[in-house]
């Protein structure tokens, strides 16, 4: 079973940061996990949010401010945390808003970075035919926090690796169906000792969590 770093190890260092980044490696993850929006000079950032205001000291949109901008508040570009990871581990890229996919397949294109070793997910699923569209063999994971079936339907239409549902959707069942499609379950965002042992109990692929030393 895979360990998944969510946002890094965001229950260590502050999330999308190439400290907690470093910190999951440390802690000896196989796949990290991160999100992705576009800043105003059209650069892959390192960010969940669609604003700044949460996770640094200025406030304001995102595609407001330039990528060395963003760098100078301490969020990274996509390119960093390829440059940091060396091929290290597996990189999971959430495509957090549509504009930003072409600038990631582009990024994806100049190899700074084993693509073998990239999965890109999203719950924007057109985002993620868009990916599919211009590369027949990037890695696709389909997020879903609300209805399997319809994920596992899409999955199939989209050839996907692996469907990353919101752990609460599963059962022994749903699991044994995604199994028997031949798609990779890397469920979120799991951090608690008993919630890791029922995810780990129905045989899921990797869980993706906060604290990757509890796995």
């Amino acid at each position: 079973m895979l360990k998944i770093g969510h946002r890094g190890a965001k229950g260590h260092a502050a999330e999308n940061t190439l400290a907690s980044f470093q910190k999951a490696i440390d802690l000896g993850v196989d796949m990290i996990e991160l999100d992705i929006q576009l800043s105003l000079d059209k650069v892959p950032m390192v960010i969940h949010d669609e604003t700044i205001d949460r996770t640094t000291s200025n406030v304001g949109s995102v595609k407001d401010y330039s990528a060395k901008e963003l760098q100078k508040l301490g969020i990274p570009t996509l390119r960093d945390v390829f440059n940091l990871i060396q091929n290290r581990c597996d990189i999971n890229v959430e495509i957090k808003t549509f504009s930003a996919t072409q600038s990631i397949l582009d990024l994806m294109s100049k190899n700074i970075f084993d693509k073998n070793k990239i999965l890109i997910s999203s719950f924007d699923w057109n985002a993620l035919q868009e990916v599919r569209f211009h590369d027949n063999d990037i890695r696709i994971g389909v997020l879903t926090e609300t209805d399997l079936d319809l994920a596992l339907a899409f999955a199939k239409f989209i050839k996907a690796y692996s469907i990353h549902p919101y752990y609460h959707l599963l059962t022994a069942e749903n699991v044994q169906k995604i199994k028997e499609k031949h798609f990779k379950i890397f469920p979120w965002t799991i951090n608690e000792p008993e919630d890791i042992t029922f995810v780990t109990s129905l045989n899921v692929d990797g869980i993706i969590t906060d604290f990757p030393e509890r796995l």
